[in-house]
């Protein structure tokens, strides 16, 4: 690759990046739902048609932000599996990750409920492609900490399918969070608290998993 192709590439990544930047700003701070491309290439401080260069339309934008969501997911799981000796422990502390990435991005967290509602597939080279691809990533850190767990001892030999336990504890633990945050005031008005309805929460599903024998 020549000197100015190579230039320009890094050009063009660089106005992408800074594209994303000011749309992730405004999802944070709006709410998607208001955000305008127009909005997004004021912030940028692009015009609205160089926008368009780099994404097909608003929903095309969606997808790049969810790309950068879902990575950013994938690794505060391999950071929280880390420093989990076990496949339990290390299911544990994914799912303890989850909570603290969708109170640190709630915006992040909130495309991860559009993302789990949205069924299509796509060409993998687009960006809804790359996002899915992503988001499969998220997933195989799961799978892997479960396959460690059975391997190890730590989760039952019985449990089934990997994908089986891996989709129903991502579901489970995406509905409490989502009720934590969505309904927080009426759980406190019935004396509930969240971080402790957050953790018993976790626990439950866990019990469910965890071979008898570990006493997690």
């Amino acid at each position: 690759m020549s000197y100015i192709v190579e230039r320009r590439e890094e050009e063009k990544e660089r106005r992408r990046a800074e594209i994303l930047d000011a749309a992730i700003a405004l999802y944070a701070q709006k709410g998607w739902e208001s955000v305008t491309v127009e909005q997004v290439a004021r912030s940028a401080r692009l015009s609205r048609a160089l926008v368009y260069v780099y994404f097909r339309d608003k929903e095309d934008v969606l997808f790049a932000i969810g790309e950068r969501a879902m990575r950013t997911l994938r690794d505060r799981f391999v950071g929280a599996c880390a420093s989990a000796a076990t496949g339990i422990a290390q299911v544990e502390a994914i799912g303890r990750a989850y909570v603290g990435y969708a109170h640190e991005f709630p915006h992040f967290f909130d495309f991860c409920s559009r993302f789990q509602s949205h069924s299509a597939s796509a060409d993998p080279s687009s960006n809804e492609g790359a996002c899915q691809q992503a988001g499969a990533q998220v997933m195989a850190v799961l799978m892997q900490a479960i396959e460690t767990g059975i391997a190890d001892g730590t989760i039952r030999a019985d449990v089934g399918s990997p994908i089986y336990l891996a989709t129903s504890l991502w579901a489970f633990t995406h509905g409490t969070i989502q009720v934590a945050m969505a309904k927080g005031a009426e759980l406190a008005r019935r004396g509930i608290a969240i971080p402790e309805f957050i953790d018993y929460s976790l626990r439950t599903i866990l019990r469910m998993a965890q071979a008898p024998s570990t006493g997690h």
